[in-house]
């Protein structure tokens, strides 16, 4: 071939590099397999979808499984952006700085591979940033508080989202910049709900904000199930020939069968639901998503949800977490019957005076049979519970067993209350409907540390009302003359089981023993 052919083959393959990065990416770049080496990266049909979608999508959320190629894959469609948009700023935030560096050593590899006529010339690299000669630059760093307001970038990624600490705190920051005209693309495996990747990713979906929500599935992948295409039969054969053979048609069960069900839920089949350290196991609040119930009326501007009115011949309990009411926290009250254990009406407000509160509260609990109020008394609890006895002057009020009004909370009985609750719900012997509660049980977490607790920028107030309202409930089947036992799954009419003992509590809040034996001859 003469010179001036070699020039035209040149020219016509930078003009399609220009063009398609997905050309780009299949010819020119190469990257390291884990278990093939240095090879060309030859895009699965999923991973040409995605180049497709980020060039055309300004903002992009990637709902993805383990070992997808995808964080390769950002850095492949980074260089292409570098070489070919002159002054073109990306900026990459990582879950730790490990992430960061890893991420910015993709693309300085894939940028040594490449032939001398697409490299621009870097005048600066570092472990976080590399800058080109044509003023395009890429930094890859660790989130932090404060990332956000030093982002000023034509294109944000967000590597393994769901994993970055702060990440509400710095989109806040960054979406305004970005707004302008930039773009986002969001990747991650799960991690839960209510964390910021599954809200935006949900709004995505629902069409509640900018962003196009993308999927894949391990099964999308050729090297995880098998494809009928005789094009990956090498695939096939190299990896059976692999030291221990790796069966493609076996991949999915030994994968199975080498972690557990919870993690191959969140690595593979990307489920928010039953992922994440949550205090209810994954699979019964998955259960309990599905069984929430959408048929109820409201009531005080639907601050207030009922789902049943009162039975004339039922007891119920009304559990009351107090807040100030100014726009933060909530006040909320749960309404349980005790009869069955269903959740029979439940409110939440955040604007609601704890005056007006209680005067709720009063109201129906005078509505609910005089039902018996549980109110929580640490701080501000005190208020609520002069509002409610002494201004609206309603007196079916739990004591302790120190004959005072409400529940005291420390971490001691916190914690023992929430175990109740736990229970319950396991061995359904509550029913709840609201998808509210169900919401806030999905982001009550357990920490690092073993702490029970709301998951970052969660709340946990509708579960506190319902550990506190399951508490007396055990506490009120402990001081009556007949055991209720729950026969069904339906919460039908349950059976009385007679009792000789009567406990009960004393007008000054002691317990004390009769025996009922006489009556019952």
């Amino acid at each position: 071939m003469d010179n001036r052919s070699q020039d035209i083959k040149i020219l016509e393959d930078f003009s399609n590099c220009k063009n398609n990065p997905v050309y780009f990416i299949k010819n020119h770049i190469k990257v390291v397999h884990p278990l093939f080496g240095m090879v060309p990266f030859d895009l699965y049909p999923f991973q040409e979808n995605l180049i497709k979608e980020f060039k055309d999508n300004r903002f992009t959320i990637l709902r993805k499984f383990r070992q997808a190629g995808c964080t390769t894959l950002v850095a492949a469609y980074c260089l292409w952006c570098c070489t070919f948009i002159p002054h073109f700023r990306i900026v990459i935030l990582s879950k730790d700085d490990d992430a960061s560096v890893e991420l910015l050593s993709r693309v300085k590899l894939a940028y040594d591979e490449l032939p001398a006529y697409l490299k621009v010339g870097i005048t600066k690299d570092n472990e976080h940033t590399l800058q080109f000669a044509n003023k395009a630059s890429i930094k890859s760093k660790a989130s932090s508080k404060q990332s956000g307001r030093s982002i000023a970038g034509s294109l944000l990624i967000l590597d393994e989202a769901a994993f970055i600490q702060n990440i509400d705190t710095i989109w806040a920051a960054a979406f305004p910049i970005i707004s302008t005209g930039g773009s986002v693309i969001a990747l991650s495996t799960v991690n839960g709900i209510g964390n910021w990747f599954q809200k935006m990713y949900t709004g995505a979906k629902n069409g509640e904000n900018s962003f196009h929500a993308i999927d894949i599935n391990w099964k999308d992948h050729p090297q995880y199930n098998r494809f009928n295409d005789p094009k990956y039969e090498k695939l096939y054969e190299d990896l059976a020939k692999r030291d221990p053979p790796i069966l493609i048609d076996e991949w999915e069960s030994v994968t199975r069968g080498a972690i557990s069900h919870k993690e191959w839920l969140q690595e593979y089949e990307c489920e928010f639901l039953g992922t994440g350290d949550t205090f209810v196991d994954g699979e019964i609040l998955k259960q309990l998503k599905g069984e929430v119930n959408h048929n109820y009326h409201v009531r005080y501007r639907n601050r207030m949800r009922i789902w049943k009115e009162p039975n004339p011949s039922h007891n119920y309990v009304i559990s009351v977490d107090t807040a100030l009411g100014r726009g933060r926290d909530s006040s909320v009250f749960q309404v349980i019957d005790i009869y069955n254990g269903e959740q029979v009406a439940e409110f939440k407000s955040n604007v609601t005076p704890i005056n007006e509160f209680a005067k709720i509260v009063a109201h129906e609990a005078r509505v609910y049979n005089n039902a018996f109020v549980v109110p929580e008394r640490n701080l501000i609890g005190h208020n609520f519970i002069y509002h409610l006895r002494d201004v609206e002057e309603y007196d079916n009020i739990f004591r302790d067993d120190r004959g005072e009004l409400g529940i005291q909370t420390a971490d001691s009985n916190r914690k023992q209350m929430l175990v109740e609750m736990d229970e319950a719900i396991r061995l359904n012997k509550v029913k709840i409907n609201s998808e509210r509660t169900v919401d806030e049980l999905l982001t009550f977490i357990i920490d690092d540390n073993g702490k029970f607790k709301a998951d970052e920028n969660c709340h946990d107030d509708l579960t506190m009302a319902l550990a506190f309202a399951i508490h007396a409930v055990k506490d009120l089947r402990m001081t009556t003359p007949m055991l209720e036992v729950q026969t069904n799954d339906e919460f039908k009419p349950i059976n009385v089981i007679s009792q000789s003992k009567y406990i009960y509590r004393t007008p000054t809040g002691g317990i004390e023993e009769e025996d009922l034996e006489w009556l019952l001859k």
